[in-house]
């Protein structure tokens, strides 16, 4: 499993930006859930007064105990009906010290006198949009420097609302995941795709994809490939929204998250506009959506099969044609070194690239 020193992309193992580390329906009031990313472990619930989400630190600086494991014995979890949140507070099951939403300690039972202000727990920028849990993270603690994802759409009844297909932990380094955004040469032979035309682009925090060409995985009733039209965008190193049109329009989401060094967890969702053209989304409507959506994740498939099963990709034999590794691989640096380096790399790679013997995109 190589690490983010074997890619050689800069000072920090973890990259800054947006990430999801879960589903809105998985954390309710009642029961905080563990979760595991960048190396580290963290207690994630919904507050019971104001319903916000909380994201601490695992840890109680007490002596170190998990304020989110599984736990049915702590009298602490017995008298307050099978949970350890208050409020929007959490209380640690072993000697019940509460932490507030912020991670500071406002409450032990058995002490009289002022609270240490060493007693706290790092709290994490988080957000919920789209049905899912994003969290900010940020090797320097700095305020999120772009919006966390979002989509107008997702407020319109004329779209089906995507469901989530959680595809578990991919043990590879994100960087085997990022080249995708440029990997022109893959397009044919994996997926099918009759590319036509073919672009990308580097905009600051956005690495962007644009094709078309006639989809072997995504066809029609009547197993007809129609003239799909792709504009992919990386918001950032973690999350890929895409804009399908040429058949049902939808919008495709991606999103990996590092879990250690070397390995990110994977979703795959599909926002779908009416199929019958309805301005309310009918049922008919959701049918046709989730079978446009497995074929989505079937083409995702195709990917993340090979990625399961290849070497890393250190120092990769890349031809004109292949699409633009390198400026990719510069553009993700960004994200690994301290935020004053940005406009070095985002200098060294912004604007249009086109690889060799294909016509640049442009959508009729």
């Amino acid at each position: 499993m190589a690490t983010t020193k074997d890619y050689r992309l800069g000072d920090f193992t973890f990259p800054r930006g947006w990430f999801m580390i879960a589903t809105a329906d998985e954390i309710n009031t009642h029961k905080p859930i563990p979760v595991r990313f960048f190396g580290r472990d963290f207690a994630l619930y919904r507050g019971q007064a104001t319903g916000r989400v909380v994201l601490l630190d695992a840890y109680c600086p007490h002596m170190k105990t998990h304020l989110a494991a599984e736990n049915d014995t702590s009298y602490v979890i017995i008298d307050g009906g099978g949970t350890n949140i208050e409020g929007d507070s959490i209380r640690c099951p072993y000697h019940a010290w509460r932490f507030g939403p912020d991670g500071q300690c406002d409450d032990i039972p058995y002490h009289e006198g002022p609270i240490p202000k060493s007693a706290c727990i790092k709290a994490w920028p988080v957000a919920e949009s789209m049905g899912a849990i994003w969290i900010w993270h940020d090797p320097e603690n700095g305020e999120p420097e772009w919006d966390h994802p979002s989509l107008p759409q997702w407020d319109d009844k004329s779209w089906v609302h995507w469901r989530f297909d959680d595809l578990g932990i991919l043990e590879q380094h994100p960087q085997e995941v990022i080249d995708n955004i440029c990997d022109y040469g893959h397009l044919s032979p994996i997926h099918g795709s009759t590319v036509q035309r073919y672009e990308n682009e580097f905009d600051g925090h956005l690495a962007i994809q644009r094709q078309c060409g006639p989809h072997r995985t995504l066809v029609g009733d009547d197993g007809a490939s129609p003239v799909l039209h792709t504009i992919t965008k990386y918001h950032g190193p973690g999350v890929l929204l895409s804009h399908l049109t040429g058949y049902y329009e939808s919008y495709l989401m991606i999103t990996h998250t590092p879990v250690e060094d070397g390995s990110v967890r994977v979703w795959h969702a599909l926002l779908v506009k009416s199929p019958g053209g309805n301005e309310v989304a009918t049922v008919e409507d959701g049918i046709a959506a989730r079978q446009f959506q497995d074929a989505s994740k079937f083409a995702f498939m195709q990917d993340f099969q090979v990625w399961s099963n290849k070497a890393p990709c250190l120092n990769g034999l890349f031809i004109p044609s292949d699409g633009p590794f390198m400026k990719a691989r510069i553009w993700y640096k960004q994200f690994f070194n301290p935020k004053v380096r940005k406009d070095e790399f985002q200098g060294k790679v912004n604007g249009v690239y086109v690889p060799k013997g294909i016509p640049p995109y442009t959508q009729d």
